[in-house]
């Protein structure tokens, strides 16, 4: 593989989705709600999961955005 082709692997399979959900304002706070048992914020917990996941996570992301804004 040619270095060229790995770095536009890397960029559109794992930077590009994470600058979305990270720059995204409908990504929801970077802060937990009040009253929950999560430490992590709904912004950060899609974070986790473009960088764990990279294409999936991001496909994951933009299903549940979909459907969050298809349903109210």
């Amino acid at each position: 593989m040619q270095p060229w082709i790995a770095w536009i692997v890397l960029l559109a399979g794992w930077v590009l989705p994470f600058l979305h959900v990270a720059l995204s304002p409908r990504s929801g706070p970077w802060l937990p709600p009040p009253g929950g048992t999560c430490p992590l914020g709904p912004r950060l917990g899609w974070l986790t999961l473009v960088l764990l996941l990279g294409p999936i996570g991001w496909a994951l992301y933009m299903k549940a955005r979909r459907t969050r804004t298809a349903a109210g």
